[in-house]
């Protein structure tokens, strides 16, 4: 797997842990083609992992973050304004961006970049533009029960219908007369 297939398959999922297990797709199984046991860099083609991270990492399209289970997760550009719009309802510094960087020293350092200030501008407006019920809709109430336990009904358009109500606060009420 390259960098750009990495991506795509970053793309295709939304939301994917680097190297743990969890309750969605890991990068690293997906590279090796199988489940790793311990640590990735005991797999012999750790070397490779690491260059397909760090060209995950770059990409201005996927924030790495510890959304999922405190862990290091990729999450696409595509589903950054509905989880904005869902931050308050999210783990408590899991949209924070994480970067890591080489010390003079040769030590790495993770650079925590806190929620909200990593959010770009245009990402940020479209987020407000975003009901509740659409950003768990983009997400999907089953990733963001799997990254969160956050437990959303997605929106049934239907029994709107039925009602003949657009999704108001409560019922509507007649005028006095």
């Amino acid at each position: 797997m390259t960098g750009r297939d990495a991506l795509t398959f970053v793309k295709k999922h939304g939301v994917v842990l680097m190297a743990a297990r969890g309750a969605v797709p890991s990068l690293v199984e997906a590279i090796a083609g199988e489940p790793v046991r311990g640590s990735w860099w005991g797999h012999p083609m750790s070397r490779h992992m690491y260059q397909v991270f760090d060209a995950v990492r770059d990409s201005e399209q996927v924030l790495v973050c510890r959304l999922a289970g405190g862990k290091v997760t990729f999450v696409h550009r595509r589903l950054w304004p509905a989880l904005v719009r869902l931050a308050g309802r999210l783990p408590r510094g899991g949209l924070a961006a994480i970067r890591e960087e080489h010390t003079a020293r040769g030590h790495h350092r993770t650079v925590v970049t806190p929620f909200p200030r990593w959010v770009p501008k245009d990402v940020l407006a479209r987020s407000k533009r975003l009901s509740v019920s659409a950003a768990v809709s983009k997400v999907g109430a089953g990733l963001l029960f799997k990254v969160s336990g956050l437990k959303c009904e997605p929106p049934d358009d239907r029994s709107r219908a039925r009602s003949g109500r657009s999704g108001g606060a409560g019922p509507r009420r007649r005028a006095a007369s």
